[in-house]
């Protein structure tokens, strides 16, 4: 998911979220990436102070009220919300990954496997929310985010309980993204039924294997004529021939001719099927297909950058077995943090290269190996090379083995057989 940063007069800090970035918007609200105290990450979303008035921050309150309703694991779930706030706020579960239309416009289409995978998931997260008597009405590829584990559904801001005609829409007014609408909802009618959420997952899955919406019209006006027009057929072009008659189907006209979701996700477990895979193997596929190649959190920016603490210089080297280096974490500088000055380096140590900004626990290094923890180990220089002249003649080393080890010292060979002799003479045995 793109992350842009901050503007000066977004807040800093909302519900005690700390809003590290921008992560989308739209023409009532900012949606940023905040993080709670405890670390964990939410889409943070906020109406717009210029449009904050009765009207929306009723439809805010009602968005939040359905939010509190609605469950499963396709949903980005709920974790606080203040609608009475100024300016009212939400957040939910933040999902790492692109929306779907945002994957496809950078890689490119879905094979039919992985849209039929994408198809039978979606179908029983809105069987889910129709279950709790909840219409989504806003379904299309930019509230399908591709997580790691799967898609999810996001932004409610449209969701109506189905059994209602009761709306904060004027009369004779259509809120929603038309070139996902069924007819019934662009003409406006009520109320409207789950077949609505049918068609706008069937103009999902459209996008999904051919990059394109069902209606496409630079006019409004054009735009809406071709969906509510019964002679208008959806354009299916570039669909895989075995997704043709789902698609047909669940873009119909009429309502009542669009198949069931249940229907849905056994055509989409036929198609899966027929080429070979289960159901299970092709959500694995997706998933990786579609995996955010890395966390977006790491990419931003510290807000505080932690310094190395001053370099500690070695003690004498003691006659005897080394000591096994420290595994505890390393904590590497941030690159806008200036280093304290740091002892200059012993005559046997080389400089070495300035770590990579990151907080990581050092794998333990191998047995025997006497290379710090901080740090690879210094390359030696090879056989009968002089050193530079302005590097100090290098310490003599002990001899390595055959193994590639060091061999002790003779006092240190001298100390192990004195213990092993006390040992020997102290054993039951």
């Amino acid at each position: 998911m793109h992350i842009a940063p901050l503007s000066p007069h977004d807040p800093v800090e909302l519900g005690g979220y700390e809003l590290l970035g921008r992560i989308g918007h739209g023409g009532m609200g900012q949606v940023y990436l905040g993080e709670s105290p405890g670390g964990e990450p939410a889409a943070v979303k906020v109406i717009k102070p210029s449009v904050v008035d009765s009207e929306t921050r009723q439809r805010f309150a009602q968005e939040v009220e359905i939010l509190k309703t609605i469950w499963g694991a396709r949903i980005a779930a709920l974790l606080d919300a203040d609608a009475e706030a100024d300016p009212p706020w939400l957040a939910t579960e933040y999902v790492e990954g692109p929306d779907l239309s945002r994957h496809v416009a950078l890689h490119g289409p879905l094979p039919s496997l992985l849209a039929a995978s994408l198809g039978a998931t979606l179908a029983e997260a809105l069987a889910t929310v129709h279950k709790q008597g909840l219409l989504h009405r806003d379904l299309k590829p930019a509230n399908v985010l591709l997580g790691p584990n799967g898609p999810k559904v996001i932004d409610f801001g449209l969701a109506v309980f189905a059994e209602s005609s009761v709306s904060l829409t004027a009369p004779n007014t259509v809120v929603g993204t038309p070139a996902c609408m069924a007819p019934e909802q662009a003409r406006g009618d009520r109320p409207l039924t789950p077949a609505v959420d049918v068609h706008a997952l069937g103009a999902v899955m459209l996008f999904a294997v051919s990059g394109h919406l069902p209606y496409q019209a630079a006019n409004i006006h054009v735009l809406f004529h071709q969906v509510t027009d019964p002679g208008t057929a959806p354009d299916l072009s570039g669909v895989p021939d075995e997704l043709v008659p789902l698609l047909t189907a669940m873009l119909a006209h009429r309502a009542e001719d669009r198949p069931a979701l249940s229907d849905v996700v056994q055509q989409c477990r036929a198609v899966i099927e027929a080429q070979g895979f289960k159901v299970a193997q092709a959500r694995r596929r997706l998933t990786t297909h579609t995996a955010a190649p890395s966390h977006p959190l790491d990419n931003l920016p510290p807000t505080v950058a932690l310094p190395l603490p001053p370099t500690v210089p070695a003690a004498p080297a003691v006659p005897g077995p080394s000591t096994p280096p420290s595994t505890g974490p390393t904590v590497v500088l941030s690159p806008d943090a200036t280093p304290p000055a740091a002892p200059a380096p012993d005559a046997d140590e080389q400089a070495v290269p300035e770590p990579t900004p990151t907080l990581v626990d050092r794998p333990a290094p191998p047995s025997g190996s006497d290379a710090p923890s901080s740090a690879p180990a210094a390359p030696e220089p090879a056989s009968g090379t002089d050193s530079p002249s302005s590097t100090p003649p290098a310490a003599p080393r002990a001899p390595r083995g055959r193994s590639g080890q060091r061999l002790h010292s003779a006092q240190a060979r001298i100390t192990a057989q004195r213990l092993r002799e006390v040992y020997a003479a102290q054993a039951a045995f």
